[in-house]
């Protein structure tokens, strides 16, 4: 079933719609990976060197309605650093929406970082109402590891040589984070891809030619059979175009 909205009468509406739209399954009794990106409609991923500049206010409204339906933001590390991310602000529509819902008062952060090379001075750490979740691996330097958990993260070793992202999302599953939304950036969802652990995908299409030597939205190592999706929604505002899809099960 698809469905289209915007525009329609009243912001109110509007909300409420969106947020049927944007729904977790309910009753999960596993992870459910939701990835959200923006991208160009030649499909670049940034523009010089941030999303920030193929992002519209209607794409931050549904971004931050991800963020409050929610239970853990996953992010790659480097995404984070070059994006300038903090922890997860507290605001009276994310205050009463999450507490309607049943959920704790604001998402954590959740970094993937091979090398635990999130600074200890990062406002991820400095400036954030719950600490961060760093899932990191064993070869990550024994020092960074300590020194992140000194400064408040709460830091989990999943895998040996490279995180082993089943592992960090059972991680998230036993501290009862189920519903996942991920944030990128192209390596960590090439790598979601690779490992088969996507189920759905919100991708904003911006109204821009960008050009240049920009990346995708996903690099990994590629599977021999594409993931096969369903289109669920399609939404339109301000000439943006905002898709979901979800995983077709076999």
């Amino acid at each position: 079933m698809v469905d289209k909205l915007w525009p329609v009468d009243g912001a109110q509406q509007v909300d409420d719609q969106l947020e049927g739209f944007y729904a977790y399954p309910e009753r999960l009794e596993r992870p459910w990976v939701r990835v959200n990106f923006v991208s160009s409609l030649d499909g670049a991923v940034t523009v010089r060197g941030s999303s920030r500049g193929l992002s519209a206010p209607v794409d931050q409204r549904v971004l931050g309605l991800i963020r409050d339906l929610s239970d853990v933001v996953l992010v790659g590390v480097g995404t984070a650093l070059a994006e300038g991310y903090r922890g997860v602000k507290r605001n009276e529509v994310r205050a009463e929406r999450r507490e309607r819902l049943g959920l704790s008062p604001v998402p954590p952060i959740a970094l993937v970082t091979a090398h635990a090379s999130l600074p200890p001075e990062s406002p991820l750490l400095t400036d954030t109402l719950v600490p961060p979740i760093v899932l990191t691996c064993e070869a990550a330097p024994q020092s960074r590891r300590t020194a992140l958990a000194d400064a408040g993260a709460d830091v989990v070793v999943a895998g040996d040589e490279r995180v082993d992202l089943h592992a960090a999302l059972d991680a998230l599953n036993a501290r009862g984070l189920r519903r996942i939304g991920c944030e990128g950036g192209p390596t960590l969802f090439g790598n979601l891809v690779d490992e088969d652990l996507v189920d759905e995908l919100c991708l904003t299409l911006s109204p821009l030619l960008a050009s240049g030597d920009a990346g995708r939205i996903a690099t990994g190592a590629g599977v021999e059979a594409p993931r096969r999706m369903h289109l669920q929604s399609a939404l339109h505002a301000e000439s943006l175009l905002l898709l979901r899809y979800a995983r077709m099960r076999s």
